[in-house]
């Protein structure tokens, strides 16, 4: 959408081809034709506004998580809200959140008030915003389990309130996925008047679990499958016999096998060869689909 060079609004936060790369964790992908990355809620409107009225398709970005981004990149507008971050308490619980503080630093500062809800959240690499479109979760807590609200952006411009409902939460999904609404904040209820200390204990020993059994030593998106329950998707990877598998330089980690790792100079087409691969080993092996939990974003050739 070239055409749009000339109208574009002057916005320090928005910018022309920029490589997306550094912004996802996988660490690869193709350039954003537009990249935004407004600082608060004003700087967001002017944007929106404008590739409302461009007809541009927008691609919302938290952390990079999650995602595997198109070698070719994506076209129209990607709105990263990592930059846009506040927190307030209201001292009895519930906490009201900007999309783009991440997850982890938000488990932190709720463990040190004595508020429970959020301990599973420290180890997930990823922002607020993303948590609630994907309703992330691990160690048997979700987000739609502390929601209260989240404040949405909808494609023409309005602010919309939504609860749980209105977001028909399911394991790792919700109704934003694939979608043009953009989270700008949201409210969770948290339990409060626990001991910070006890808190902070528990928080801590979640992410030593963590570390200990998933690879942050390399790029990764975190998980890559939904666990079909009653398996996990990393079991039966790893049962057969995938570990260590790589396809170029995209691997199935040697430390879990639900986890792909870029090895350094992965492409986005690697690493979609390589999910293509372990759902065709699993399936031939035990029958069961594995479903993706990271999103394609872009345009893929056709294997």
């Amino acid at each position: 959408m070239n055409q749009t060079l000339g109208v574009a609004p002057n916005l320090a936060c928005l910018k022309p081809q920029v490589p997306l790369q550094p912004l996802t964790t996988f660490r690869v992908g193709g350039p954003a034709e537009w990249l935004a990355m407004p600082r608060h809620r004003g700087e967001c409107h002017q944007v929106l506004d404008w590739a409302i009225a461009a007809g541009i398709p927008i691609t919302p970005l938290g952390a990079g998580s999650n995602l595997l981004i198109s070698d070719r990149g994506i076209a129209g507008l990607v709105l990263c809200t990592r930059r846009w971050r506040s927190t307030r308490f209201d001292g009895a619980g519930c906490v009201t959140v900007a999309a783009g503080e991440p997850l982890p630093t938000l488990a932190w500062k709720a463990a040190k008030r004595g508020l429970r809800g959020l301990e599973w959240a420290v180890g997930i690499p990823g922002t607020v915003g993303g948590a609630v479109v994907m309703n992330a979760g691990a160690h048997g807590g979700c987000t739609a389990d502390v929601l209260r609200s989240a404040t949405v952006l909808d494609p023409v411009g309005g602010l919309r309130s939504l609860t749980p409902a209105d977001l028909d939460f399911q394991y790792r999904t919700s109704n934003l996925q694939g979608g043009q609404q953009v989270v700008l904040e949201a409210t969770f209820q948290l339990e409060p008047g626990h001991d910070p200390a006890a808190v902070v204990a528990d928080t801590l020993a979640g992410l030593n679990q963590r570390r200990a059994t998933q690879p942050y030593d390399l790029p990764n998106c975190g998980s890559v499958f939904r666990n079909p329950y009653p398996h996990t998707a990393g079991s039966l990877i790893e049962q057969s016999g995938l570990k260590g598998y790589r396809i170029g330089n995209a691997q199935v980690s040697e430390r879990h096998a639900n986890f792909i790792v870029n090895l350094g100079g992965a492409t986005a087409v690697d690493i979609r060869q390589l999910i293509r691969h372990i759902q065709a080993e699993v399936v031939d092996r035990w029958a069961v689909q594995l479903s993706p939990e990271v999103k394609f974003v872009g345009e893929f050739p056709a294997l």
